[in-house]
């Protein structure tokens, strides 16, 4: 029997409890990329946002009139969030993402570039199944050659394009799958190319 590779790395969540004040701190750019996916999107749509953070897209998108599931990996983080939203906020791994056509939109700013390379695939699986008919994806990676920590300790899958189509296309059918490259840094402080990827699961 094949053994079920792993969706979430240990060491990255542990760091991310530990550091979750500091993160939630943090300057942030102005959210461009956020409005421009919420514009694609109905008014008051539902959206599942992985890996939240401190809360400051879910701030976002709440104030913009949209139903919003905030979601992280980190319980540090995860309460984080709930003291700036006001609500709830679901601890929620990604091998957890059960729902079936639930939601309009999924945004994952930043946190899918934390999943174990070859668990990638089966995270987008979930994704797409998550999502209704036509519902849009947004997702960052930081670009490279394959798996590595970072000087914080964190584990990132850091792929390339080629690779990164090759998992979101065993994933299912996506309509169009658009992406991007940037530039932009981290809590680490290195500037790091950035793949942008927006999926629209196909009908």
């Amino acid at each position: 029997m094949t053994a079920q590779p792993p969706l979430h790395d240990a060491d990255t969540l542990a760091f991310y409890d530990r550091e979750a004040s500091a993160y939630a701190a943090r300057t942030q750019a102005e959210p461009t990329r956020l409005r421009d996916f919420l514009m694609t999107l109905r008014p008051r749509a539902k959206i599942l946002e992985l890996g939240c953070g401190g809360g400051r897209d879910a701030e976002f998108m709440l104030a913009a009139g949209f139903e919003v599931t905030p979601t992280d990996g980190s319980s540090g983080l995860a309460a984080q969030a709930e003291a700036r939203l006001g609500q709830p906020v679901r601890v929620m791994r990604f091998e957890e993402l059960e729902e079936v056509a639930a939601y309009d939109g999924v945004w994952a700013n930043a946190c899918l570039l934390h999943v174990p390379e070859e668990g990638l695939a089966d995270v987008l699986t979930r994704i797409h199944r998550a999502l209704m008919p036509g519902g849009r994806f947004y997702a960052g990676f930081k670009s490279g050659d394959g798996g590595d920590r970072d000087s914080l300790g964190r584990y990132y899958n850091f792929p390339s394009e080629e690779r990164l189509r090759a998992a979101y296309g065993a994933a299912g059918a996506w309509a169009p799958l658009d992406v991007t490259t940037g530039q932009g840094g981290g809590f680490d402080g290195v500037p790091r190319t950035w793949l942008h990827v927006l999926a629209v699961k196909g009908a």
